[in-house]
Parts: structure tokens; sequence; C-alpha cells
């Protein structure tokens, strides 16, 4: 494994817990993103954490990836047949 980056932080209490923020260097390095699933194993000389599945984007997020030119424009450019003529 290729150390990225590396940062030192402190384990803070938080609520019932305890909790590391993940900085946006080491999100970007990890490929980690906000509504990212992840796992959290315990591993000889630490914690190690990974993605468990894709990140799941809000509405108005898909809608700023969309691009008509890249994603083909409107579905039935061919214009209107069947019942839809008038």
């Amino acid at each position: 494994m290729v150390t990225a980056v590396k940062v030192e932080q402190t384990v803070q209490e938080w609520g019932n817990g305890l909790g590391v923020r993940i900085t946006a260097p080491v999100a970007r390095a990890a490929r980690f993103a906000r509504g990212l699933r992840i796992t959290v194993e315990v591993v000889e000389g630490g914690v190690l954490l990974r993605a468990a599945g894709k990140t799941k984007l809000t509405l108005a997020q898909k809608l700023e990836a969309f691009d008509p030119k890249r994603h083909g424009g409107e579905a039935m450019a061919s214009g209107r047949v069947g019942t839809e003529r008038f």
C-alpha cells in the first residue's frame, strides 16, 4: 500500500463514542465522499476504514452531474409517434 497522504490527528469524544474527522485531503486521497458506506475493521496496529459501496447521490447531485451531450439528450429525439400524434 502506497501512502499518498499522512496526517496526525487527535481522537475526540463525540456523544457516547469517540471520533476522528477525516480531513478533505485524506477524503480525496481515499475517494471518500458524503454518503459513502464504509466498513470499520480493527486490525493489528490500528483501525482500517474501507469503502463498502458506492456513494448515494442526492437528486441535486445527480442533476448537477447530468450532461445532455454525454447522456444522449432527449429520450425520444425522433418526435411523437403513435397516440402522441396530434
